[in-house]
């Protein structure tokens, strides 16, 4: 098990308010699979490991389709990132691990 696998709770401070979700991670050396799921659904994820920090991209359906830019650094239990929306600008993600 790698320092970055686990459950987070995290949160995303988005203008459409606090986007709650639960994030799992398993890595495979340079590369992570897992599920993000909340209010808006649940996406199956894949993305790169570099150290601690994970990056992904990840589609949105609502409330309009577009592809966000995930970035996430994990320290201890603590989890901290941003959350790219195109022309929306980028939007702070943290959390902590549960598991």
């Amino acid at each position: 098990m790698s320092g970055v696998d686990g459950t987070y709770e995290v949160t995303v401070k988005s203008p459409l308010g606090d986007q709650k979700s639960t994030l799992t991670v398993k890595s495979d050396g340079a590369s992570f699979t897992g599920t993000n799921s909340g209010a808006m659904g649940s996406s199956d994820i894949s993305g790169e490991v570099d150290g601690n920090t994970l990056t992904w991209k990840q589609q949105m359906t609502v409330p309009m389709p577009m592809t966000l830019d995930m970035a996430a650094t994990v320290d201890g239990d603590a989890i901290t990132g941003t959350v790219g929306a195109g022309a929306f600008g980028s939007f702070p993600l943290s959390g902590s691990r549960t598991a």
